[in-house]
């Protein structure tokens, strides 16, 4: 049997260090907490770093927008304006403002605020198994290029983005397309040398329209109404454009997705790129201002939307977010929309009314299988509508810092989640400049 490092014991261990997990660590250290965040990944950020390039989620869409998420997530904005040019821009499809940023620098803001606040980072390491007994996480085992290590703490919190973490407890979760149809995967892709100006002239619609003609010409097109944006780097343009499958229907009607399957991830990540290079053919053949443009820089990794969701205490719903539902225990606020990139060439969207807002409720947090273990990100406890709205990056960071609060507070009663007093964690979010009610 191969002997295994032992790695320390932490107060809190964060699983995921993608937007919702960073800021999870940062709050969790801020506030006195030993803290460890790992990623399998080189770098910190996750989809934000390796896939994207713009925060949404800050702000209502609408006529009367509102800002609804502060604090740490103003400190990672800030930190990146410190490294250079960050721009607030419109969604093509009126989901709000966006903050689009640099990623490469955003790597480092990531980095710089985990520091700064004590956390310890760990990187190239993919989780393997966790030790559970009576719904207590009480250690962890990643593979590093050292060899298997184990980790030791009071709190854990789920911030995989898949909820690998969850999963290899044993603790109860959703699969993507069991109950709804899954939404799909995205490679985004940079183009540079873009007449951005001449691209200006070509509306929404006429890309749109172009899109389908060129479809019956031959190109493969899978998605007809993606969109593209202009950087924080001059003449270039970033893409959502390509739209891969995350499950598949086997011959006995079993759902199999890209999690079950190695391979199936393996193929789809192959399928991503070659997708990406025709979107760049057509852009180039039929979109004005991309005549002498050329693809360059493709994202690290598959964006994945929708895969795995944990059982939380509740789960919010499409008609929470629908009704702007107000909960007594909520920690966050979302005005996105809907977003359901579902198989096939369109998307479905659902707007909020009156740019209203729905809350976060702690309870969408708790995994309710366990005593000492949070979720947050896009594997939190929601049907597959309402995760459509609230996997926003911003609400991503909302529910981090969140998170990060209660198991730091819960370390001071062995770890346990549900034993903070909720008027304690809602004073400390909102001395951190955490916005948890709609602004008048």
């Amino acid at each position: 049997m191969t002997s295994r490092m032992n790695l320390g014991n932490f107060d809190v261990v964060v699983v995921g260090s993608g937007s919702a997990g960073a800021c999870a660590a940062i709050a969790s250290a801020r506030l006195g907490a030993s803290t460890l965040i790992i990623d399998r990944l080189p770098f910190i950020g996750g989809t934000s770093t390796g896939v994207l390039d713009t925060f949404y989620g800050f702000y209502t869409p609408g006529e009367r927008s509102k800002k609804i998420v502060g604090g740490i997530p103003d400190d990672v904005v800030n930190t990146l304006k410190k490294l250079g040019p960050v721009l607030e821009r419109p969604n093509t499809y009126g989901a709000g403002t966006g903050i689009t940023y640099n990623p490469e620098h955003l790597k480092v803001a990531w980095e710089r605020l985990l520091i700064n606040s004590g956390v310890k980072i760990l990187l190239h390491s993919l989780l393997q198994e966790v030790n559970v007994k009576d719904g207590r996480i009480d250690s962890i085992t990643v593979a590093t290029r050292a060899g298997l290590a184990k980790i030791s703490g009071k709190s854990f919190i789920d911030a995989t983005g898949d909820a690998d973490l969850s999963y290899f407890a044993g603790f109860s979760f959703e699969k993507a397309g069991e109950l709804s149809p899954a939404q799909t995967m995205t490679t985004t892709f940079r183009m540079v040398n873009v007449d951005t100006a001449k691209r200006k002239s070509f509306s929404k619609e006429e890309l749109h329209s172009e899109m389908e003609k060129a479809a019956s010409d031959g190109y493969r097109l899978p998605r007809r109404e993606g969109s593209d944006h202009i950087t924080t780097v001059p003449n270039t343009m970033a893409t959502v454009m390509t739209r891969v499958d995350s499950i598949k229907i086997k011959d006995d009607n079993e759902i199999e997705s890209v999690l079950d399957n190695p391979f199936f991830l393996s193929e789809s990540e192959i399928y991503g790129r070659e997708q990406a290079l025709e979107y760049a053919r057509f852009l180039i053949d039929r979109v004005p201002g991309y005549e002498k443009s050329t693809i360059y820089g493709l994202s690290t990794f598959l964006g994945i939307r929708e895969s795995r969701r944990v059982y939380g205490d509740y789960r919010v719903t499409r008609d929470d977010v629908l009704n702007a539902q107000q909960f007594d225990d909520q920690i966050a606020l979302c005005g996105a929309p809907i977003e359901d990139h579902h198989s096939g060439t369109g998307t479905n969207w659902a707007y909020i009314p009156e740019s209203g807002a729905v809350g976060i409720p702690l309870r969408a947090l708790q995994v309710k299988d366990s005593t000492n273990t949070l979720v947050v990100g896009r594997c939190f406890s929601a049907t597959h509508d309402a995760h459509a709205s609230i996997r926003s990056m911003a609400q991503c960071m909302a529910m981090g810092t969140a998170a990060g609060t209660v198991a730091s507070l819960a370390t001071k009663s062995s770890g346990d989640i549900r034993n903070v007093e909720f008027s304690v964690i809602k004073s400390t979010l909102v001395s951190s400049g955490s916005i948890l009610e709609i602004p008048e």
